[in-house]
C-alpha cells in the first residue's frame, strides 16, 4: 500500500521502466530508459510542487515553481537550490547527461540503441532519488525487483556520502554552499586532518568506477563490483569510527 498519495504517479513510472528493462531486449531497454526518465522528472516535480508543510521548503513561490519546471537544466537548478539535502547518493550531472540521451531516444527514433549498462546505472539513481525525495523504498513498494550487486554498490555509496555529511556536521566545517559534492566534503576533511591520504585515494578511486558505472561507460565483472562494494564497506568503516 501507498504510504503518500503524491507517489502514484513517479512510482508508476519507475515500476514500468524496471519491468521493462528486467525483459532485456533493445526495444525494452530503450523503453526503460524513457520510462525512467520520466520517472525523475516527474519525482522532481511532485516533490518540488508539495505543500511546504509538507517539505519544509521556504521561497519557492508557485510562478517560480512553473518557471523552473518548464525546462529540465532548470528543474535540476531548483532542485539543487531548495532541496539540497535530498541529493545525496546522487549527482545532477549525472542526470542530467542520461536525460539528454534519453532525448536522443525519444526523439530520433527505433535506429537509436541505448546500452543496457547506461539504464540500469539510471534505474539505480531513480530508486536513490525516489527514497531521498519520498522515504520509502521502490523496492519496498512493488516487490518484483530481483537483488542486484549494481543495486547494493549504489546503495552503500549513498550510504558513504550520507556519513560524509554527518562527519562534516559534526566538526562544524562551514560552507557558503548549500550542496557540496562529496570530494569536496572529503577533501575538506583532509584538509582539516579528519580523514587520511590513504582515504582520499581509496575514495577517488571508487568514485571514478562509481561514475563510469552511472553513464554506463563500463561493464563490470560480478568481481569487480563486489570488490568494490567491499571498497566502500571499508570506507565507511573508517568514517563510522570518526
Amino acid at each position: 500500500m501507498l504510504t503518500k498519495p503524491w507517489i502514484e504517479g513517479p512510482l508508476e513510472l519507475l515500476k514500468h521502466g524496471i519491468e521493462h528493462l528486467q525483459l532485456g531486449s533493445d526495444f525494452d531497454t530503450r523503453i526503460a530508459m524513457i520510462s525512467i526518465d520520466n520517472g525523475v522528472e516527474l519525482m522532481i516535480k511532485t516533490y518540488l510542487g508539495l505543500p511546504s508543510r509538507v517539505t519544509g521548503i521556504t521561497g519557492l513561490s508557485r510562478k517560480k515553481y512553473e518557471e523552473i519546471s518548464q525546462n529540465f537544466p532548470y528543474l535540476l537548478d531548483g532542485f539543487e537550490k531548495f532541496a539540497p539535502d535530498k541529493i545525496v547518493g546522487i549527482e545532477l550531472g549525472d542526470i542530467e547527461w542520461l536525460h539528454r540521451l534519453r532525448n536522443q531516444l525519444y526523439h530520433e527514433g527505433n535506429g537509436i540503441t541505448v546500452e543496457r549498462g547506461k539504464v540500469e546505472g539510471y534505474a539505480e539513481i531513480a530508486k536513490i532519488l525516489f527514497s531521498n525525495l519520498f522515504e520509502d523504498s521502490v523496492e519496498d513498494l512493488i516487490g518484483n525487483i530481483a537483488p542486484s550487486l549494481v543495486g547494493e554498490f549504489f546503495s552503500r555509496w549513498a550510504s558513504l556520502e550520507q556519513e560524509l555529511i554527518r562527519l562534516k556536521d559534526k566538526h562544524a566545517i562551514g560552507s557558503s554552499r548549500r550542496f557540496e559534492p562529496p570530494t569536496m566534503l572529503v577533501r575538506q576533511l583532509e584538509q582539516i586532518d579528519i580523514l587520511p591520504a590513504s582515504f582520499v585515494q581509496q575514495f577517488n578511486l571508487v568514485r571514478q568506477f562509481r561514475n563510469e558505472l552511472a553513464h554506463g561507460l563500463a561493464t563490470p565483472s560480478a568481481s569487480d563490483l563486489k570488490d568494490y562494494t567491499t571498497a566502500i564497506k571499508k570506507l565507511l568503516k573508517t568514517v563510522n569510527e570518526l
